[in-house]
């Protein structure tokens, strides 16, 4: 009886951790490819410096998740990038937080790219 009660708790925390945040849009890689030349758009890669120095898109600039958001420019779309979009997801959140109102997230990251 009780690891049901710890299985539905687990279940419910992923599907928590996994739902869009509000207000983030989110796009697929195929959209982010018509983007890349926009110059009202900041493109943030979310990696560890390895990953990003392994393949990158020249666009982006790596601020590694945990890093300072704070010399983003709050007037520009920001876009996120990672490896799958989960780390991008979260950063996308903590951008949120600080105040960033455009934030748009890279479903599937460089995998699907």
């Amino acid at each position: 009886m009780e690891t049901w009660i710890i299985i539905a708790i687990v279940i419910a925390f992923l599907v928590w951790r996994m739902k869009p945040t509000k207000g983030v849009q989110s796009i697929s890689t195929a959209q982010l490819k018509t983007m890349l030349n926009d110059k009202d758009k900041v493109f943030v890669d979310v990696r560890t410096p390895a990953e990003f120095k392994g393949r990158n898109i020249p666009q982006f600039k790596n601020i590694p998740l945990g890093s300072s958001f704070t010399k983003l420019p709050k007037d520009k779309e920001i876009v996120v990038i990672c490896q799958s979009g989960m780390r991008s997801s979260q950063a996308c959140k903590q951008l949120k937080k600080h105040g960033f109102e455009r934030v748009t997230n890279v479903r599937g990251g460089m995998g699907a790219y």
